[in-house]
């Protein structure tokens, strides 16, 4: 019994903030500003250097945290964040403007930046508008965006858009123009097919994407709205590697022809061709030969590609994948089980399935249809599902029969209302996790451009 209750308590020890490490650097940086002391203020900041100094960005030790506490933190931060603006605003020359870059290039590196990713998502997909639109409203829209299935429409749907169009769709008459559109087609009210129930019909959507989402190449889309989208697609077979299509791993693939792959649920709808934009603007096939499905078949949230390419340490999610969704809780809620108990049960389960995978695709090798459906539950058992900040539903308003259904209007548009819902608690801790990292994109954008003009004029 000792035993257990050291480990509960030492468990809840790592947990938890620590509040006189935070208050300490807080006494610190506040000094060298108050005497504007530059060379001070250099030094006390690369003794911190640290995204999540102190358990700052834990969800579970944040919820549990006093309001006192909570301003602490908030102090913290926005005493960091207008220490490298005092930084930024200094006058330099010569080494010390080589040593301030230099500065603002590894802190930037250290604090990282954030992604959303959107899940798949069937029926639920509304949630997501949800979730990005309290995102958009408030400020806190990552320039990181993935999607897969159900969430690639919606990360394509702002993604291809400006600050002000995000706006005007989210916030103003657009989102109102989308549902009453997407409500008159078979998106909503179905096909009939041979199936017992009515399915989500794939030409739908496609009048749905071809009407929201301009006809762009990745790189494209990432000129026209600042924002790095990133769609997963499954190869049909399989048996080959999962891809995150982007500006940067394919930017001359149209985003349309993406997202309808991306969407391409296996069995139920088929397999479908992605095109690229040639140099004299002509359409080829995207790796001849080659069709795709699902994205979350594979690679439902994408997070270790975001950090390779963007360097990005800190993930939003929502998650809505019918799948997993009953077995997920709430970003910030401890749960029956601790956390350590649960990640090492969740690594077990994976290990033992990539042991047992060879023998059972020896065994249905002479039957290609069990074996594509059992290397289908192999890619989706064993990926992650959660993030550091994770935006589920509170309650299921759709069943898991009815996920790939169409749904009523009116359920559409209770799903907006309880993604925003279930996205707004999270809104202080998304804010703090992102301030420093915002604060210095805009002080190296600065310098990037003063930089240039330095050049020029050389």
């Amino acid at each position: 019994m000792n035993g257990a209750t050291n480990a509960i308590a030492a468990r809840g020890k790592r947990n938890a903030i620590d509040l006189d490490l935070i208050h300490g650097r807080l006494e610190a940086v506040r000094t060298a500003r108050r005497h504007e002391d530059v060379r001070e203020l250099i030094y006390v900041i690369n003794e911190g250097v640290h995204g999540n100094l102190g358990g700052i960005g834990d969800p579970v030790s944040f919820k549990a945290t006093s309001p006192k506490t909570r301003r602490l933190i908030r102090s913290y931060l926005e005493e960091m964040a207008a220490a490298f603006e005092d930084l930024a605003d200094s006058p330099c020359s010569g080494r010390d403007l080589e040593e301030r870059i230099d500065l603002f290039r590894r802190a930037s590196h250290c604090y990282g930046r954030s992604a959303l990713m959107l899940s798949g998502a069937g029926s639920l997909t509304p949630f997501h508008l949800g979730v990005v639109k309290v995102l958009v409203e408030h400020g806190q829209l990552p320039k990181v965006i993935s999607g897969s299935s159900g969430g690639a429409l919606v990360a394509s749907l702002v993604a291809t858009k400006s600050e002000a169009e995000r706006k005007e769709l989210l916030t103003g008459p657009g989102l109102g123009r989308f549902f009453s559109e997407a409500s008159s087609s078979s998106v909503f009210s179905g096909k009939k097919n041979l199936l017992p129930t009515k399915l989500i019909d794939q030409e739908a959507v496609r009048d749905l994407v071809e009407g929201w989402i301009p006809d762009l190449t990745f790189a494209e889309a990432y000129e026209h709205s600042g924002l790095a989208l990133n769609i997963s697609v499954t190869p049909a077979n399989v048996t080959g590697s999962s891809r995150l299509l982007n500006a940067i791993t394919a930017p001359h693939v149209l985003i349309r022809d993406a997202v309808m792959a991306s969407t391409a649920v296996p069995v139920v709808h088929p397999s479908v061709e992605l095109f690229a934009k040639t140099y004299d603007g002509r359409r080829r096939p995207y790796v001849a030969g080659q069709r795709w499905i699902d994205g979350s078949v594979a690679l439902d949230l994408p997070s270790r590609r975001l950090a390779r390419l963007y360097g990005v340490n800190h993930f939003i999610t929502s998650q809505t994948n019918p799948v997993v969704l009953w077995i997920l809780k709430h970003s910030g809620e401890s749960g029956l089980f601790p956390r350590e108990l649960v990640a090492w049960a969740t690594g077990v389960f994976r290990a033992n399935l990539a042991l047992f995978r060879p023998l059972t695709s020896v065994l249905t090798r002479s039957l290609p249809v069990v074996d594509s459906i059992g290397m289908m539950f192999h890619s989706v058992a064993a990926q992650e599902y959660t993030a550091d900040i994770n935006i589920v539903p509170a309650r299921s308003i759709v069943s898991l029969r009815e996920a790939l259904s169409p749904i009523a209007l009116s359920t559409t548009l209770e799903l907006v209302a309880h993604g925003e819902a279930q996205c707004l608690p999270h809104l202080e801790l998304i804010d703090n996790c992102t301030l420093i990292s915002r604060t210095l994109d805009r002080i190296r954008g600065a310098y990037d451009h003063t930089l240039v003009e330095m050049m020029s004029a050389s």
